[in-house]
């Protein structure tokens, strides 16, 4: 690897260095080779996987640190919060010559692990590396991970489970609530550290007139394309806290999340979140809230007679979260419709059909692999109100007319995958992995990578959600 120790030249208030507290009996989850070569591995770092995965050897020339934050969570102030169980353990350059963080989570206490053990569970890491590993198939901004191993330790949770560790990946572990505990606690470092992240992250705002409400400009802008994109495949993060959205507006932090399977907005997918805070339908709002809550710690950067006028800005780049999700949400939409993005039709013909999955229950994913395959009278077979859907389809076909069928297809092939990482395919791959068998998880490895197309490796239930009468999988915060 090519080290590009950079976060730990910044003030150490920022962070505190300490080695990982390695699990006992160590022992091979799954790694992601691909992942290793697109980070510049070499191959003893290769077989040395295991060791370096599990915490046991760390990398010359990088001391590990846990990063101090706070946050806003499900809507209220907590405080002091940070890597409780993480440590940034290296950064290192791609073959792109972008610098990567690697991330080892479940590396043991530190000083801001407040009540927690400081590890994670199997079933929680198998959760996160193939959640990621989903997303980046699916071409959506997210962390992903390197491998994971499980371990011969025991973790206490709701009852004893299998320890595990996993070296997660991401173009930044800098989040939103990196700036509210700098205002909060060490206001002195918000200049120095707000122009660090412009010069890593967004260097091009630094020949704008002013970096900095250019920089905020940009974090809004990839935001709003990211929960554009995670609404579009039905993903929903289950805990949208300001503390799990970074700066750079990739998906991160996987606790509870889900693949919405049934069409129901209203959905939740964390079975803590008792006020439905983190709906699906909710997304988009919670991270304009989550933007303004972190725009607010950037005022303290205003000149002091450009206060005013500096708070005006920051509120009118706001104001550009809503139609740029808006426009990335119903491009993105059209395109999964097979309907003309520039048809002043297209988006309220989208509606209709979304109207028709969520009153009939209609899967989300499989309705639209349906449309794209043209098996319209599947779809019309799983409805009780045909006429619906027959209005639909007549206005569906309207707007097709004297189109560019080939080309509208090639774009819906591109737009609807054939999987997602549904709650029970995810379950069935940590039943045997708690079991030491590790061929599941490989295999929902090798079909997410591809998700657009059909795999030698399918089965019947990776396409379709569990019948009506199976309780589907609970997903708590428990991890």
């Amino acid at each position: 690897m090519i080290l590009n120790a950079r976060y730990p030249l910044l003030n150490p208030k920022l962070y505190h260095q300490q080695l990982p507290n390695p699990l006992q009996g160590a022992k091979a989850g799954h790694f992601n080779a691909a992942l290793a070569d697109e980070l510049q591995w070499t191959e003893q770092e290769k077989k040395d996987w295991i060791a370096i995965c599990s915490g046991q050897h760390t990398l010359d020339g990088f001391s590990p640190l846990a990063m101090v934050y706070a946050g806003h969570q499900f809507g209220h102030w907590a405080g002091q919060l940070g890597d409780g169980r993480g440590l940034l353990i290296a950064q290192v350059l791609n073959k792109d010559g972008q610098t990567i963080d690697l991330h080892l989570k479940g590396a043991g206490k530190t000083p801001y692990s407040r009540m927690g053990d400081g590890r994670a569970v199997l079933r929680s890491v198998i959760r996160e590396y193939l959640a990621g590993h989903a997303l980046n198939g699916l071409g959506i901004a997210s962390s992903n991970a390197v491998g994971f191993t499980s371990s011969t330790q025991t973790v206490q949770r709701e009852k004893a489970e299998s320890g595990a560790m996993l070296l997660r990946t991401a173009d930044s572990h800098i989040r939103l609530g990196n700036f509210e505990w700098i205002n909060q606690y060490a206001p002195e470092l918000l200049a120095e550290f707000t122009q660090k992240c412009i010069e890593w992250h967004y260097p091009e705002c630094l020949e704008q007139q002013n970096p900095i409400l250019a920089f905020a400009e940009k974090v809004i802008e990839r935001t709003a394309i990211m929960i554009a994109n995670w609404q579009l495949v039905g993903f929903a993060h289950g805990v949208m806290n300001t503390d799990n959205l970074n700066i750079t507006g990739s998906t991160l932090d996987f606790g509870p999340f889900g693949f919405m399977e049934r069409f129901r907005p209203n959905w939740i997918n964390n079975h803590s979140d008792h006020q439905g805070r983190y709906t699906y339908q909710n997304q988009p709002s919670i991270g304009h809230w989550n933007l303004w809550m972190w725009l607010n710690n950037l005022i303290p950067l205003a000149q002091p007679d450009d206060k005013e006028n500096f708070k005006e800005a920051l509120a009118t780049a706001l104001e550009q979260y809503e139609p740029t999700f808006l426009k990335h949400y119903q491009q993105g939409l059209a395109y999964k419709m097979g309907l003309p993005d520039f048809h002043k039709d297209s988006f309220d013909c989208a509606m209709q059909f979304l109207h028709i999955l969520q009153s009939e229950q209609l899967d989300y994913t499989q309705s639209f692999i349906r449309l794209q395959q043209q098996q319209y009278q599947l779809i019309r077979d799983d409805c009780l109100d045909v006429r619906q859907f027959d209005q639909f389809l007549q206005h569906y076909h309207n707007i097709r007319e004297h189109q560019d069928l080939e080309a509208l297809q090639q774009l819906m092939q591109h737009h609807n995958p054939r999987y997602i990482l549904r709650n029970h395919m995810a379950q069935r791959a940590i039943e045997a992995a708690e079991q030491d068998d590790f061929s599941e998880v490989d295999r929902l490895f090798q079909i997410l990578a591809t998700p657009f197309e059909q795999h030698v490796l399918e089965r019947p239930e990776d396409l379709a959600p569990l019948p009506s009468d199976v309780p589907e999988v609970a997903v708590s915060c428990s991890s």
